[in-house]
């Protein structure tokens, strides 16, 4: 078979996988209207978090357009666990990280606008912004003195590895997809796409696969992805790095992260 054919028959492979994920999120997304002051009406992901339950948020109408908010569950959950957001650091942390997906802070609430032609793109970001503050800010209590992002940032720069914090890269689906760290192409070294991944759960394997495989469609097909788990305050639940690895991300226990510095470093 020539490098042709392969290459059609990967780009086939993976668009099924797309539509795959685009059924299972049509399929299982359920939408309530809910009576009060302000007409809302209460959508339901399958998406997970940190609790294993279902994300959710709620829309009403708005000049013309939509207003999309979580109404302060990320924030207010992460802070009845002990998480407080009150230092400078975090708050920048937020800030950045809310930013990568246009999303807005209203006091604790996450927000954005929509117009009819962008409410798939919006209700996107919204997700994936709730997903990343959830996973971001899961910690294990008070006491905990670094977020794993700043560690993985800090071992990346400590080992000269030259990554790019933050990018956002376009999806062949039209959505856009905000990973932690990119390293550049270097001469016969694909880019690699690296995801610190603070609470590995199925419903982050799922995201993450998602957005890795959309994005793959529009770069270069060699590109590779890394994840690494975070397994310092507990074990890292059955089934997600098997998970990840069958769409080709490969999955690093944050233990063990010494065996692929060399893939990253160069």
């Amino acid at each position: 078979m020539n490098q042709t054919s392969t290459d059609k028959e990967l780009l086939g492979e993976v668009q099924s996988r797309v539509d795959e994920y685009f059924a299972w999120v049509r399929d299982r997304t359920t939408l309530k209207q809910l009576e009060g002051g302000q007409e809302y009406v209460e959508i339901t992901t399958p998406h997970l978090d940190r609790h294993n339950d279902c994300l959710q948020f709620y829309v009403r109408r708005d000049n013309g357009g939509y207003l999309l908010s979580d109404d302060g569950s990320i924030i207010n959950d992460l802070e009845m666990s002990g998480c407080k957001l009150d230092s400078p650091k975090r708050q920048e942390l937020l800030r950045l990280t809310l930013s990568g997906f246009g999303v807005q802070r209203d006091d604790q609430a996450l927000v954005v606008h929509a117009t009819p032609q962008t409410f798939g793109r919006k209700k996107h970001d919204l997700v994936q912004a709730m997903l990343a503050v959830n996973d971001m800010f899961a910690l294990a209590g008070p006491t905990v003195n670094s977020l794993f992002i700043e560690d993985v940032a800090a071992w990346l720069d400590q080992n000269e590895v030259r990554s790019v914090p933050r990018v956002k890269l376009a999806g062949k689906s039209g959505y856009d997809h905000t990973f932690d760290f990119v390293i550049p192409k270097y001469r016969d070294v694909p880019e690699r796409i690296v995801e610190a991944m603070n609470a590995p759960s199925k419903s982050a394997a799922e995201a993450l696969a998602f957005k890795w495989i959309d994005t793959q469609q529009s770069r270069d097909l060699a590109c590779m992805a890394y994840a690494l788990l975070n397994d310092q305050e507990r074990s890292i639940p059955a089934g997600v790095s098997e998970a990840l690895e069958s769409y080709n991300i490969h999955a690093i226990r944050w233990s063990e992260r010494e065996r692929v510095l060399e893939r990253l470093a160069v």
